[in-house]
């Protein structure tokens, strides 16, 4: 990146339009903006996440994965430039395999919760499936990389799965949501 960013406040936007990196101007409320600004409050989430306590392989995959998040970033503020690869889904579906290996299959629905890291795994999540649906409404309009959308899927997965094993780590159970329960 060099010295590109030499000044943070260029005023360029007080009309309301941005800059993409092909260099168009568009509104801030643009279905690509709103896309670009859900992968980002994604990849902010993921740095909550680890700024916990994480087991190290953990730690290293979600830290990949927010190298993988401004490559997303990179193709939505280029609008036809392609940087996520199969390869990059391909490493979160064995991720997945992995991190669901010693789990117990679910038989209930589960709450969000339990220990902090996998409280702030379910969040990135939920965070994740918003960027994705922001990704497919921008696909209504303008082209989108299929890899693109499959990657945010299975890193949806992925967050649900990371926040079962960072419980299991942490010595909690699932926190399972109790549909028997009487009202009131």
């Amino acid at each position: 990146m060099g010295h590109r960013l030499t000044k943070i406040s260029t005023r360029t936007g007080d009309a309301g339009e941005t800059g993409l990196g092909d260099g168009a101007r568009v509104s801030k409320d643009s279905a690509r903006i709103q896309a670009l600004g859900d992968v980002d409050e994604l990849n902010s989430a993921l740095g909550t996440l680890l700024a916990e306590a994480l087991p190290e392989a953990m730690r290293a995959a979600l830290q990949a994965v927010q190298q993988d998040l401004f490559d997303v970033g990179g193709e939505l503020s280029i609008p036809g430039h392609q940087m996520v690869g199969e390869a990059q889904v391909a490493r979160l579906d064995a991720l997945l395999e992995e991190w669901n290996a010693d789990l117990a299959p679910l038989k209930e629905f589960i709450l969000p919760g339990g220990s902090r890291a996998a409280a702030a795994a379910h969040l990135a999540r939920a965070i994740c499936r918003r960027a994705e649906r922001s990704v497919v409404a921008l696909g209504r309009s303008e082209p989108v990389s299929a890899n693109t959308r499959r990657y945010l899927n299975r890193l949806s997965d992925l967050l649900f799965v990371a926040g079962r094993a960072l419980n299991r780590h942490a010595g909690h159970g699932d926190v399972l949501w109790r549909h028997e329960r009487k009202p009131g």
